[in-house]
C-alpha cells in the first residue's frame, strides 16, 4: 500500500501548527500483556451491561431520540454519592473533553495558566489549540509539587492529582493553599486516579478527594473519569463537581458546541456504575493490593519505585536503562509506558494488571536479569 500523502493548503494555520497528544497504542495481538494505558484489570460492574441491555432490548425504539442533553439521572446519581448538589456535577464524553472545555471556560484569559512540568501530556496541546499560554512549574528533585512555586499571576492552575505519570499525591492541605492564594483565579484538580489513593485496607474516613473543597472554596473544580476506577474507558464518560457558577460555565460552552455530549447507553451504563457501590470499592481495594504486591516485587528485583496512589506504578530500573528493558519486554509480548523525556527517561510507567499479568511481568524481568548477568560474566 502506497503512503498516503496529505495536502494541508486548504487547513487552518491553527490546524497545521498543532502537535497533538499521542495516546498509549492499542495494538491487537493474541497473548499480549497491555500494561501501557492504565486500564482497569477487572472488567466493569455487571450492572452496566444489565441496564445497557435492558435499553436495547426494552426501549430500543428510543435510540432515535436525542438523549438528555444535562444526563440529569447520571448527575443526579453523583451528586447523592458526593452529597452534593445536582448543580454541582457536569458530565461529558471522557474527562479529556470535560478538561478541553475547562481551558475554554476558564483560561482563555490575558494570563497564563500554571501546570507542573511532568504530568498529563494533554495539558500543552489543549494550550496550543486554544491559544493559552502554558507556564510549566518544574516539579521538584523527588517529583513532588511544592505549593509555593505557584505564586505568581495566572488564569489558573492545573494539576493531576496523583500527578501522572509519577503516581504521587499532592495533599487537600496544599490544595487549600492553593486555592486561598489564588482566589481569582480556577484550581482545577484532575483526579482520574483519586479512587485508587487510599493505602492498602485503610478504613478511615478522612477525606482524600477535592469534591469535599468545593463548598469551601468556590474556585476549586475537580475533574474525573469513568475510565480508570470504573473500568469504562470504552463508554467515554467524565464529569467535573465545583461551584453553580463554574458548572453553569462549562454548561455554556458545552452548549456552544455539543448539547447532547453523552448518548443514551453512556448515560443509563455510568448510571448503574455509579449505584454498584460495592462492585466499585471491591474492585478498588483489589487494584490498591495488586499495586502494592507489585511494587514490593519491583524493588526486589532492584527497580525505584516511586510510591504510587494511581492504578500504576512509576519505577527506575537500577541501571536506568528503562528503554532498554521496554524493548525487551516488548519482545516477550508486553508493553509498557516508556516517556522519552528530560528527568523521567529512566522510569517506566506499568499499569497494574491481574495477578496473572503482574507475575508474567514480574517472570519476565527475573529471566532477562538473569541472562544480562550470563552475559556480562
Amino acid at each position: 500500500m502506497s503512503e498516503l500523502k496529505i495536502d494541508t493548503r486548504l487547513w487552518s494555520s491553527k490546524a497545521r501548527n498543532l502537535s497533538p497528544y499521542v495516546p498509549g497504542e492499542q495494538p491487537q495481538h493474541e497473548n499480549l500483556c497491555k500494561l501501557n494505558t492504565n486500564e482497569n484489570p477487572f472488567p466493569p460492574s455487571p450492572k452496566v451491561g444489565e441496564a445497557i441491555a435492558k435499553v436495547l432490548e426494552q426501549q430500543a425504539d428510543d435510540l432515535r431520540l436525542y438523549p438528555a442533553p444535562e444526563s440529569d439521572d447520571l448527575r443526579a446519581a453523583l451528586a447523592q454519592l458526593y452529597d452534593i448538589d445536582i448543580n454541582q456535577v457536569f458530565v461529558g464524553n471522557g474527562s479529556d473533553e470535560v478538561l478541553a472545555l475547562v481551558f475554554a471556560s476558564f483560561f482563555l484569559k490575558e494570563r497564563p495558566v500554571l501546570a507542573p512540568d511532568i504530568s498529563y501530556s494533554f495539558y500543552p496541546v489543549y494550550a496550543q489549540t486554544f491559544g493559552i499560554e502554558l507556564v510549566q512549574i518544574a516539579l521538584e528533585e523527588d517529583f513532588s509539587i511544592d505549593p509555593d512555586a505557584y505564586r505568581q499571576p495566572c488564569s489558573g492552575i492545573i494539576i493531576a492529582n496523583p500527578n501522572a505519570p509519577t503516581g504521587l499525591l499532592l495533599s487537600l492541605a496544599d490544595i487549600r493553599k492553593l486555592a486561598s492564594e489564588h482566589s481569582n483565579s480556577v484550581i482545577v484538580i484532575d483526579e482520574a486516579y483519586i479512587d485508587f489513593a487510599r493505602a492498602v485496607n485503610d478504613s478511615s474516613d478522612a477525606e482524600i478527594s477535592a469534591v469535599s473543597l468545593i463548598n469551601e472554596f468556590d474556585n476549586i473544580l475537580v475533574t474525573q473519569t469513568f475510565s480508570k476506577s470504573r473500568s469504562l474507558a470504552g463508554l467515554r464518560v467524565g464529569m467535573a463537581f465545583g461551584n453553580v457558577s463554574l458548572i453553569e460555565a462549562l454548561t455554556r460552552m458545552k452548549n456552544s458546541f455539543n448539547s447532547y455530549p453523552l448518548d443514551k447507553l453512556a448515560q443509563v451504563g455510568a448510571t448503574a456504575s455509579v449505584l454498584d457501590v460495592e462492585y466499585f470499592t471491591q474492585t478498588c481495594q483489589q487494584v490498591i493490593d495488586l499495586r502494592q504486591s507489585l511494587t514490593a516485587e519491583l524493588t526486589a528485583l532492584g527497580f525505584d519505585v516511586l510510591p504510587s496512589h494511581a492504578n500504576f506504578v512509576f519505577a527506575r530500573p537500577k541501571d536506568g536503562n528503562a528503554n532498554t528493558v521496554a524493548n525487551a519486554l516488548r519482545e516477550q509480548g508486553i508493553i509498557v509506558r516508556h516517556f522519552d523525556k528530560p528527568r523521567i527517561n529512566e522510569y517506566l510507567r506499568i499499569t497494574t494488571g491481574t495477578a496473572e499479568q503482574n507475575s508474567r511481568l514480574i517472570d519476565t524481568l527475573q529471566t532477562l536479569q538473569k541472562e544480562a548477568e550470563i552475559i556480562a560474566d
